[in-house]
């Protein structure tokens, strides 16, 4: 005799509705067509992607890591640039440098008689801009001055050095200041980088006091 199934035990109703949705929910994941195993063959062409992204992710991380490092170093390369152009310009920059040793000849009590510019001289990387000074004032105000080249921002080469002592009309045409022992003439070589600053025949320009 046939059992109606609302006359099942409510166990075993239960087993088989669980049952029931099993089935469906596999037959909606492995049969084509249905919803669920066009969303399931999304997923899996999404997860099949998303791995060489995530391959390609972890690499850029490197690169982003030496970015970062490449910066740190350029920015430090820049600041090393920088202090060199100061030491070492792009242009002659003439008017600053004359500017520079007049205002360190004042600040040592040293009075700076004639300046003249000499030809530019190319060398290999650089350019020499070279001038030939006439200078009097105390001995000790003379090497003071000569320290104060030495500090200055642009890098100064100081020879050819003649130093005399200042006898009783030493200064001739020259009124000299009070302490004057020394008088002398030296050449200053300072130095510049750009070729377009560079004269081929410059005028050898004078400036007296």
């Amino acid at each position: 005799m046939a059992t109606s199934f609302r006359d099942w035990p409510w166990p075993l109703q239960a087993l088989l509705y669980v049952g029931l949705a099993v089935v469906l929910v596999l037959a909606g994941f492995y049969i084509p067509g249905l919803p669920l195993a066009n969303v399931r063959g999304q997923l899996e062409t999404a997860q099949a992607e998303l791995k060489p992204l995530r391959t390609e992710v972890d690499n850029l991380r490197v690169y982003k890591q030496r970015r970062a490092e490449l910066q740190t170093e350029m920015d430090a390369l820049q600041k090393q640039l920088a202090t060199l152009q100061t030491i070492v310009p792009e242009e002659k920059q003439t008017d600053q440098f004359i500017l520079m040793v007049q205002r360190s000849a004042v600040s040592a009590g040293v009075a700076i008689r004639s300046l003249t510019a000499k030809p530019v001289a190319q060398k290999p990387y650089y350019f020499e801009m070279p001038f030939d000074i006439e200078a009097d004032g105390p001995y000790y105000s003379v090497l003071d001055f000569f320290s104060r080249l030495g500090r200055l921002s642009r890098i100064i080469n100081v020879g050819d050095l003649k130093l005399n002592a200042i006898g009783g009309n030493a200064g001739g045409k020259f009124h000299m200041a009070a302490g004057s022992s020394v008088t002398g003439t030296f050449t200053i070589t300072t130095f510049f980088t750009n070729p377009m600053e560079q004269q081929a025949s410059p005028a050898g320009g004078q400036a007296k006091r």
